[in-house]
């Protein structure tokens, strides 16, 4: 019966938000076509052009974006990343502590560390939350921290004072308490007031340094997950600077979820979760930014299409309409990309194996197996074949089950390569 009502429920709340989206798109359907079509209207861009003014051009395609940065790769930028839960530093991350510090961790570090060896790009700025609380390590309690970069090779193209890419931490809440995520929200404000502080001394240093005495202010701010893309919104708007989203999860696709396992009541979930929170958030950065990241093509269409901020087909049009310079109405959504996940080979060492799985040493001495070995080789018939290590915590959305069929369906991967399934 309960699954019954929630179906019930959650297909009369589709039903009203397309009912809600067409009504939305009545009054200017018609003109959509026509503007799709290439036929220009005179009323057409004034408000758009008044609404855009000292913001980034909103961007209709990769190639766009590639002209953009070309046209910014002889200037010193300044680029500002926020994330603001978990524990963040620059090296020996401790990846799985807690929920709050996994792999977006470890993306948002890498960023930073190669956006600061772009050329063009002067200096990065990561910020997060300061915590020096006695149960973590003091290294989250510095002020700053310097990211080296991967490969120096493509480093020192705009060597200077305050070039590179940088953690800064900024005090917000308890000075003392390592908080979760769920429960940083009412230290948001507190947060962007810091963050504002830093970011206006950084403009007038970079200034200095490379301004010619000008203000430097940051080219874009791009907030990682609702709470930092919360706090994105707030300081794009108090400096007139583009924003940046990148999800990394969604708030009503988790509601989804967990509604439909039936564990949890909805207002079971949202004070565990404080899930409305996060919607509310991710709808804000919907407004307000000008670019969402997402991973897949999957992300864009099922899972912001939950948003009432977010319609794929008036999307489409719009920038239609946009790119002929036809009005749109003081509609607005911003424009979705997808970039598939990938890896940093540059510190990956190969080994040579033979056909045994057996490691070939150039000098013919063993090498030195790590402590762990011992408890991980007893499950393998033949444990010096090359292991596929999935590390990830025991949570369904980590999809862990397709990676063992998929593993397990083919022989001369099994042949090849070991599966190593690490719960952290």
């Amino acid at each position: 019966q309960i699954e019954g009502e929630e179906a019930s429920r959650l297909a009369k709340q589709r039903l009203e938000r397309e009912k809600a989206r067409r009504y939305a798109a009545a009054d200017m359907s018609e003109d959509l076509s026509e503007g799709e079509k290439g036929e220009n209207i005179n009323e057409s861009s004034s408000t758009h052009d008044e609404s855009t003014r000292g913001r980034m051009p909103r961007i209709g395609s990769t190639d766009a974006i590639e002209a953009w940065a070309s046209q910014h790769k002889d200037k010193k930028l300044y680029i500002v990343l926020i994330s603001i839960h978990g524990l963040i530093r620059g090296e020996n991350m401790e990846l799985g502590r807690d929920s709050d510090t996994g792999g977006q961790v470890k993306y948002v570090v890498e960023l930073a560390r190669a956006l600061g060896s772009t050329p063009g790009v002067y200096r990065v700025d990561l910020l997060t939350r300061q915590i020096s609380a006695p149960d973590v390590d003091w290294s989250y309690g510095e002020p700053t921290e310097m990211l080296s970069p991967r490969n120096s090779e493509n480093f020192g193209h705009d060597m200077g004072e305050s070039s590179g890419a940088y953690i800064v931490r900024i005090p917000f809440g308890p000075r003392d308490k390592y908080i979760p995520k769920e429960h940083l929200w009412p230290h948001i404000q507190e947060f962007v007031d810091g963050a504002l502080v830093h970011i206006m001394q950084m403009s007038k240093v970079l200034g200095e340094q490379v301004g010619s005495g000008q203000l430097v202010w940051p080219v874009v701010i791009h907030g990682h997950y609702a709470d930092a893309g919360d706090s994105a919104a707030l300081l794009s708007g108090a400096l007139n600077v583009p924003m940046i989203f990148t999800g990394h999860s969604l708030g009503r696709d988790k509601l989804e979820q967990l509604l439909k396992q039936g564990r949890q009541t909805r207002d079971e979930i949202n004070t565990i979760y404080k899930i409305m929170r996060r919607i509310e958030a991710e709808e804000l950065c919907l407004d307000a930014s000008e670019i969402i990241i997402t991973s897949t093509r999957q992300e864009i269409e099922q899972q912001w299409g939950l948003y009432d901020g977010f319609d794929l087909t008036m999307a489409r049009k719009l920038r239609a309409r946009i790119k002929r310079g036809v009005s749109c109405y003081g509609r607005y959504m911003p424009r979705m990309i997808a970039v598939p996940p990938g890896m940093e080979f540059s510190h990956i060492v190969p080994h040579d194996v033979d056909q045994d799985g057996e490691e070939a040493n150039e000098d013919g001495s063993g090498s030195t197996d790590p402590p762990i070995w011992a408890d991980i080789m007893r499950f393998f018939s033949n444990p010096r074949k090359p292991m596929i290590l999935a590390l990830a915590r025991p949570d369904p959305k980590k999809n862990i089950t397709t990676l063992v069929k998929a593993f397990g369906e083919h022989r001369e991967l099994r042949n090849l390569a070991n599966l190593v399934r690490e719960l952290v």
